[in-house]
């Protein structure tokens, strides 16, 4: 791993764990924390992640970052609980505020039973997930997928479709969506 990627972020890991960032990808300003053991975190090709909250807490969980994806600002990543999995596609686009996230962080008990595990994310290729959106435990994303502004995303989303709302559902079919950049 490149010893810029330590002086513009604040990385910190237990032994026992694995970080790959790798050579062409850019983080700044990230916090990333990597708590437990046997935990794997990479970051593919020409990644860009920045002002980004990274949290990995348990044993045996795993974050994976698709070639080309990139996170605005305040973006918030937290795979929790032991053998969980986020797996993040190629070319997704993070807008600001986003929330991935693993776990309720907090055990919801009936009759003493727990009701709330902890699930694995799983979001496609070319996935764009708008400003202030959280994507919830269990849920898994197709590819070319548009998570609208403000939504809160409790089940799976189908490939090349819009969801909107909280909770989030199904408003349009049979789209996609290309990054317009202008200068």
């Amino acid at each position: 791993m490149n010893i810029l990627n330590y002086i513009l972020n604040k990385i910190r890991m237990d032994k026992n764990n694995k970080l790959i960032i790798d050579k062409t990808s850019s983080l700044k300003g990230c916090n990333i924390r990597i708590r437990g053991e046997n935990n794997f975190v990479e970051f593919k090709e020409n990644t860009s992640f920045r002002n980004t909250k990274i949290e990995v807490r348990g044993k045996n969980c795993t974050l994976i970052v698709g070639r080309g994806t990139g996170t605005g600002d305040d973006t918030y990543i937290s795979v929790r609980e032991n053998g969980t999995k986020i797996i993040i596609g190629e070319n997704c686009m993070f807008s600001r505020n986003s929330k991935i996230m693993t776990s309720d962080g907090h055990d919801i008990l009936t009759n003493g039973v727990r009701i709330n595990g902890a699930k694995d994310i799983v979001i496609g290729n070319n996935v764009w997930i708008t400003d202030n959106v959280t994507v919830l435990k269990g849920v898994t994303v197709g590819d070319g997928a548009v998570l609208a502004i403000n939504s809160t995303v409790t089940k799976d989303v189908p490939s090349n479709s819009i969801v909107a709302g909280n909770p989030a559902r199904v408003v349009k079919e049979e789209i996609e969506w290309k990054e317009t950049l202008t200068f």
